[in-house]
């Protein structure tokens, strides 16, 4: 029976093929704004964490100044290398220390030159950082204890300054300094916030702070933490430590900054998907437009075959079977639109994605939830004109004009 049915209303949407394309059409809407909407969402999410995590390698940021007290973190004390060295000394969990401190200089070579922002630090900024080297080498343990004039350049730098050509053992000046190059790191292009993280030029610290700063101030230290070691802990450890160092009153707000780069990878994506969720409930506002669609049609269609169905009804066929009838043929009209709206969906999404830069993120549940509501939808708003066909009086639908 539940084959005939099938077969029936298939036979019906076909025969009025125009006014099902039509009630169809909202749910298709509906499911591919769903689909859209959540899989982008997704995929900013998935892009979102993805590039905090190449920032670095759990990485913890120190920094002089209170970031809730804005332009005073200008005027705190710097950090210095005897700091680095306390934080190496006394706290566990560290995989690596990398002491920084950087400004923007012009960098030539013969004819070009560009503007990019000059970093001095240790080979240990490389590990936290996860860079890996395209060409040449790191800086060896002399290099950086003896302030020479070896450099490092990011693939944006290198583009800029040597266009295709092999940039390694070519002299650069950096600002009033000359340095030798003897690497280029690998590209991670750009950052959630938009900056080119390969724009850059790395010096052994000792270096900058003699050439380039002309002082020992440490301008930011860059902290790797060991994967089996909580962050949160390392925190910890770190704000004691420096409380202490910087003389900090029990009770004084701290007049340094840890930042977790978990904390606020974990921020903003709770941010795009607060949004993808918003937005996704809008979204699943039309496939209720399309089922109230549904139900009108279907009102319709039982006016219109009130005669029809009381020549069956006269004939002997059951009121349950007119039931299941019309409610099969709401749920396939529901799942012919759902099916739709998926392909419309995810191919939709899916050149955003490659449009905009995002990673697709294909989600299953979501597609499911998605193909599911919208056979439901189907069956509910189809109920009712369904049980108006079943509930038809022979007699009086005979006489129906």
């Amino acid at each position: 029976m539940l084959l005939s049915a099938v077969f029936m209303a298939l036979v019906e949407i076909r025969r009025n093929a125009g006014r099902s394309l039509l009630t169809a059409l909202g749910i298709v809407i509906g499911v591919a704004a769903v689909i859209a909407t959540v899989t982008l969402g997704d995929s900013a999410t998935k892009k979102v964490t993805s590039d905090v995590a190449a920032l670095g390698n759990n990485m913890l940021m120190l920094s002089p100044g209170s970031m809730r007290r804005g332009p005073v973190a200008s005027s705190a004390t710097p950090l210095t290398m005897a700091d680095v060295a306390a934080l190496e000394r006394e706290i566990a969990g560290l995989a690596a220390v990398a002491p920084t401190a950087s400004r923007t200089e012009l960098v030539v070579f013969g004819s070009k030159n560009h503007s990019a922002q000059v970093t001095g630090s240790t080979n240990d900024f490389l590990a936290v950082r996860g860079w890996k080297m395209a060409r040449g080498r790191a800086f060896s343990e002399t290099e950086v204890a003896g302030a020479s004039s070896s450099c490092i350049l990011g693939s944006t730098t290198a583009a800029e300054l040597f266009g295709k050509g092999n940039p390694l053992d070519a002299t650069i000046r950096v600002g009033k300094t000359s340095c030798t190059v003897i690497g280029v790191t690998v590209s991670k292009g750009k950052s959630t916030f938009g900056q080119d993280q390969d724009d850059f030029v790395l010096v052994p610290l000792a270096t900058f702070q003699r050439r380039i700063a002309g002082n020992k101030d440490v301008g930011m230290v860059m902290m790797s933490v060991d994967g089996r070691r909580s962050t949160a802990s390392v925190v910890r450890q770190v704000q004691a430590l420096m409380r202490e160092r910087r003389h900090v009153q029990p009770g004084a707000e701290d007049d340094f900054d840890v930042r977790d780069m978990k904390e606020i990878a974990t921020a903003l994506s709770s941010v795009t998907t607060t949004l993808t969720a918003l937005l996704g409930g809008v979204a699943a506002v039309s496939l209720l437009v399309g089922g109230v669609g549904i139900m009108n049609i279907m009102l319709v269609a039982v006016t219109e075959r009130t005669r029809e169905i009381g020549i069956r009804l006269a004939v002997g066929a059951r009121s349950v079977e007119l039931l299941t009838h019309f409610l099969i043929e709401a749920a396939v009209l529901s799942l012919c639109g759902g099916t739709v709206g998926i392909v419309l969906g995810l191919g939709g999404s899916y050149v955003a994605t490659r449009l905009s830069g995002l990673p697709f993120a294909f989600s299953p549940v979501v597609v499911l939830v998605a193909f599911g509501f919208s056979v439901t939808v189907g069956l509910v708003f189809g109920f009712l004109p369904a049980r108006r066909a079943a509930r038809l009086v022979p007699t009086e639908a005979l006489r129906h004009e």
